[in-house]
């Protein structure tokens, strides 16, 4: 199901260098980060959030992110690179190093948020406008700036997030100037009905064009169930980890992300394209077994293997990938 220039349909944006990391018990050095990265980018995933612009001291695991960012953009100028940003410092940081595209994280569980960016939401949500104001003064050249709603289906501090919070916060982060506004089940505690109705609710008040990722989790075992339940509502970017990593530090009980490997293969197998290799995604695992032994990785499809009913995405190495549009 390739568009006619053999873009993909569905983006998966691999966020396992920057969420799949920062849960790591030990910190994995800068040349095996790149090893990985160049892993993936191989295996045909065309944008990738790579870093975190966070202070070392909180997390010793981002403290190459500048490094990271640089050389990633310089070697692989096809990927679309993201990174994560909940400060104007951090963000400006980012855009120097030269991502592409910026999330800024805002909670929709109060309690989260104090705990993760040490502010209330509506002083997140004013930062997140200064950081919008900042890059429209860059011109063109300025970066994406991503709202990203974390803790939108439940949050293990607060506990139910409601659903009107979460859409008056995406409205309150699209008129403070987000380019687009994404919404994270940070908790992995959604399921289909909840994803299919809150997904809905904020696509009408930002418009669908200003919808961005879905981000998941797995801490149930919905994830894939979840994703499904989006593609029916229109989205068509989600995020996910390499072998499931990841987690949030600041939100007790959230494990892994969905795992790239899996969500492939069902997009795939549901008929969309992602424009990845499937099977040279699982090789990728390599570099994690080997540079990051204590860490358990996940995956259906890595453990069974690809079955031979499963047609091979192709990718289309002409394209450019140096933007979504």
């Amino acid at each position: 199901m390739s568009d006619l220039k053999g873009q993909p349909n569905v983006w998966v944006r691999e966020v396992g260098p920057r969420d799949g990391l920062q849960m790591a018990k030990s910190v994995m050095p800068t040349s095996a980060k790149l090893r990985w990265i160049a892993a993936m980018v191989g295996a045909g995933l065309r944008e990738m959030e790579v870093a975190s612009f966070v202070p070392p001291a909180t997390m010793p695991q981002m403290a190459d992110a500048a490094e990271v960012t640089e050389t990633v953009r310089r070697a692989h100028p096809r990927l679309f690179v993201v990174a994560l940003a909940p400060t104007l410092r951090g963000a400006q940081d980012a855009a120097a190093a030269g991502a592409h595209s910026i999330v800024m994280p805002v909670s929709a569980s109060e309690a989260h948020s104090r705990a993760n960016v040490r502010r209330s939401r509506a002083e997140q949500v004013a930062e997140l406008g200064r950081v919008a104001n900042w890059a429209r003064s860059l011109g063109p050249s300025a970066p994406r700036i991503e709202g990203g709603i974390a803790t939108a289906f439940g949050c293990s501090l607060q506990g139910l997030v409601p659903e009107r919070d979460v859409i008056s916060l995406a409205v309150a982060m699209s008129e403070a100037g987000a380019d687009v506004v994404g919404l994270a089940d940070t908790l992995g505690y959604a399921g289909p009905t909840q994803v299919r109705r809150l997904v809905r609710a904020v696509r009408q008040e930002v418009g669908a064009e200003r919808f961005g990722n879905l981000h998941l989790h797995d801490t149930m075992g919905t994830a894939l169930a979840n994703a499904l339940a989006a593609l029916d509502e229109g989205v068509r970017g989600f995020d996910a980890a390499l072998g499931g990593l990841g987690g949030c530090p600041f939100a007790p009980g959230s494990v892994g992300n969905a795992t790239t490997e899996d969500l492939v293969y069902l997009l795939e197998t549901e008929g969309f394209s992602t424009g990845n290799d499937l099977g040279r995604l699982i090789e990728a695992r390599a570099e994690l077994r080997s540079d990051l032994p204590d860490e358990i990785l996940h995956g259906r499809v890595a453990v069974a293997g690809i079955p031979r009913t499963f047609k091979k995405a192709i990718v289309n190495d002409g394209a450019s990938y140096g933007s979504r549009d």
